[in-house]
């Protein structure tokens, strides 16, 4: 099983000035193909702590996206990291600038201009098709500017309208035999009357006696309907997860807790 990862790149994310959009829509991209995120990362527009964090994706082997930053203003920084990262050069891709430049005649036919192709804002954006060399370019149907890869990271623009139809064609595409193979269930009951601390023995031996299935406990103190209690349950690849439940609910059995209403996810 390949782990799945997620970097959200911008200021105005962790300001609160915009909210985050990535995170569930990917989540959802991720589900509804039988494959789940294993981690997110969320980081400002900060070129030293963005090279770190690249620097880990690049080495960790994971499948990673990242969003945003991979603008040619002055607070984005993602693509000039990623070449840090990577320790090579920044170069201007040759498929990159076709398509940057088809979308400056674009933009010029838009306007009822003349295409000047050595303006100097035109001459500027083909710094969007700056990519560290050996990239891949990943196509873009919002605006054809588009995002790069290099191995099994991917960067995408920050804009959801691009961004999440540019990783749905990576997992459609280039992952497409993933699909389906991190399928997992989820089966949890609640418990009432019953401490995290006294349960933690018993999460700890579940997760013993059934390798690959994660045991998780949700508290609540004031629930509406069943007040103060814990959500209990277990979460993995189907199969295991009924048995891991089953042998779950047993020992619970053997406690003084009440059992409350079971849940299937």
């Amino acid at each position: 099983m390949r782990n799945i990862g997620l970097i959200i790149v911008g200021d105005e994310i962790l300001s609160g000035k915009r909210q985050d959009k990535h995170l569930p829509k990917v989540i959802a991209l991720l589900n509804a193909r039988g494959l789940s995120l294993a981690w997110a990362r969320y980081i400002g527009d900060h070129r030293g702590q963005l090279t770190a964090a690249l620097r880990d994706a690049f080495a960790g082997g994971d499948i990673v996206f990242s969003c945003g930053g991979i603008g040619a203003t002055p607070d984005d920084h993602t693509r000039q990291s990623a070449a840090a990262a990577l320790d090579r050069p920044l170069v201007l891709h040759p498929q990159a600038e076709v398509l940057i430049r088809q979308r400056m005649q674009e933009i010029a036919v838009e306007q009822g201009l003349n295409y000047e192709p050595d303006r100097a804002d035109n001459v500027h954006r083909l710094n969007m098709g700056m990519f560290p060399q050996g990239a891949d370019i990943i196509p873009n149907p919002y605006n054809k500017i588009p995002g790069f890869s290099v191995g099994d990271v991917h960067f995408v623009p920050g804009f959801p309208v691009m961004a999440h139809p540019m990783i749905e064609s990576l997992l459609d595409g280039r992952y497409a035999a993933l699909q389906g193979s991190q399928v997992q269930a989820e089966r949890s009951v609640i418990v009432m009357g019953g401490m995290e601390a006294a349960l933690t023995p018993l999460m700890e031996d579940i997760e013993a006696r059934f390798p690959g299935i994660k045991v998780f406990s949700l508290p609540s103190v004031d629930h509406p309907q069943w007040g103060r209690h814990i959500e209990l349950g277990v979460k993995g690849l189907p199969a295991d997860t009924d048995l891991a439940f089953k042998a779950l609910l047993d020992e619970l059995a053997r406690t003084a807790v009440t059992l409350g209403p079971e849940l299937v996810r």
